[in-house]
């Protein structure tokens, strides 16, 4: 089965701001579209809504004048349900809540005709569960989009046990067709995104409650070093507090508690408090009128760096060197085991292991640990952490050496992982058993989390750049250090090692 034809009816449940999207999206790929809600006038505000959005595309000389009005031209407000009795696929996106969405697609199942494809945007229901009531279960799919629909490339087809492997298929063309990035997933819950993503949240809230550091200086890491568009707590704040703390509970309880998922008392807290991010006016950081944003906490050095000795093959960090390079600091090289040295300093990329744990461990004084970066080469900040009885002049013979090159540093309290490393090992081996448990492809996972969310770079993938070997032992260092499952490495991650193989050939 190839992508439906422009030919076949579309129909869209649920005038709010998704179902309104997906309205616009089938329209603008071709279709005819019925749109309907429950709320009488609901469907037509909404399609008033969408012709104003694209004539505003069209007073920007985004979209042609005649675009918008043959998609205008295919959107038709439905009054009664029965109205949507000749679609050949209808996509519901009424409110998250399993008893009437069944009901909904009962009737439906009646209604439509046999060949019809029963579609559901849900974002955290089971499929399975949705379809366990309908005579043909066979007939229904996820097919998630991500908010907004006309904007973001990804659409999650999730397969539940009964789906068809044609009706998944078809779908898939059909979005490909529509101008998105689908990708197969089967029915557990957060199908990929919200199950992969979840570390990402739950590192950043970790540290600030072990008062790692604050809101805006761990936010400016994973933008700044991390190449994430955003970071933590801003995206929550926008997501909304209330909407992101229901998503992790939800997948918490699914999992029968794995302490992976485990909610954060410091997100719990905002949501008791009415803190719910931009919404309310008040999250993490203050959006009310004339409220000043805290900026990230930096290191500076009046310092003239000494030179950098390089022991021995610096690994992941020689992007970093050829930039202290350029910028006309000098290095010297000479045999060791991948350490540098400047002035009184040790400075090391982080393995997962405490600074002050590490420099026990091996013998090493003065330890700097620096996080992990996207591009070392082009990062305008880096978190570092030191051993306990690190003196303040090798800190500060660091600080020079990386303020030279343009390099903003942030000082983290001795922490597993520091903070970008962290997160990117736990959303590797997160993606790493949504793979082992068959949820889908490693391809399909990377290309959701960088479609979906906006990631640098896959997960997977950047396991692969940074070896799996690595990704392992920082795992394991992170649950030596919390003696908690939580880190503990997939199983997945250790049979690459073992096979010395890796997630994409």
């Amino acid at each position: 089965m190839t992508a439906l034809s422009h030919n076949v009816m579309v129909a869209v449940i649920g005038a709010g701001a998704m179902g309104a999207g997906i309205a616009q999206v089938a329209a603008q790929a071709g279709h005819r579209v019925q749109l309907y809600d429950s709320r009488p006038g609901a469907a037509a505000q909404a399609i008033a809504a969408i012709d104003q959005h694209l004539g505003k595309r069209v007073a920007n000389g985004k979209l042609a004048a005649s675009a918008r009005a043959e998609c205008l031209a295919r959107l038709r407000p439905a009054a009664q349900l029965d109205e949507l009795a000749d679609a050949g696929l209808v996509i519901e996106a009424i409110v998250e809540k399993l008893e009437v969405k069944r009901e909904l697609l009962g009737q439906l199942e009646s209604l439509c005709r046999s060949d019809c494809i029963l579609a559901s945007n849900t974002s955290s229901i089971s499929i399975t569960q949705l379809a366990a009531g309908l005579a043909h279960p066979q007939r229904l799919v996820g097919m998630h989009f991500f908010n907004p629909a006309p904007v973001m490339a990804l659409v999650e087809v999730v397969s539940g046990l009964a789906t068809a492997s044609q009706i998944a298929e078809c779908i898939k063309d059909t979005a490909l067709a529509w101008g998105k990035q689908p990708v197969l997933a089967r029915s557990t819950p957060g199908f990929i995104v919200n199950r992969v993503a979840r570390p990402f949240y739950a590192e950043s809230l970790r540290l600030l409650q072990e008062q790692v550091s604050d809101c805006a200086s761990l936010d400016a890491l994973l933008r700044e070093a991390g190449g994430f568009a955003m970071g933590a707590f801003e995206l929550t704040d926008l997501i909304g507090h209330d909407v992101n703390y229901a998503v992790t509970c939800s997948v918490f309880d699914a999992y029968y508690q794995d302490r992976r998922f485990t909610p954060s008392l410091v997100q719990k807290a905002l949501v008791d408090a009415g803190y719910l991010g931009r919404k309310s006016g008040r999250g993490f950081y203050d959006y009310h009128q004339h409220a000043l944003r805290p900026q990230p906490l930096s290191l500076e050095s009046q310092a003239v760096p000494d030179t950098l000795f390089v022991e021995g093959e610096p690994g992941l960090l020689a992007p970093l060197l050829e930039r202290l390079a350029s910028a006309g600091l000098v290095l010297s090289h000479r045999p060791g085991n991948g350490l540098l040295r400047i002035g009184q300093a040790t400075l090391a990329l982080s393995d997962g292991r405490l600074a002050s744990q590490r420099a026990r461990d091996e013998g090493l004084s003065n330890l700097v640990l620096l996080d992990l970066a996207l591009d070392y080469a082009s990062a305008r900040r880096l978190g570092i952490s030191w051993a306990a009885d690190t003196s303040p002049a090798a800190i500060d013979q660091v600080v020079a050496l990386l303020n030279a090159a343009g390099i903003a540093l942030t000082a983290l309290r001795d922490s597993p992982a520091l903070c970008v490393l962290r997160t990117v090992v736990c959303l590797a081996n997160e993606g790493a058993d949504a793979l082992l448990h068959g949820v889908a492809s490693a391809a399909d996972i990377d290309l959701a989390m960088c479609a979906g969310v906006n990631y640098p770079c896959g997960p997977l993938a950047w396991a692969d750049a940074l070896g799996i070997g690595y990704t392992v032992q920082v795992l394991s260092n992170l649950q030596a250090a919390y003696g908690e499952e939580r880190y503990r490495p997939s199983l997945h991650l250790r049979r690459l090692l073992a096979e010395g193989a890796c997630f994409h050939e």
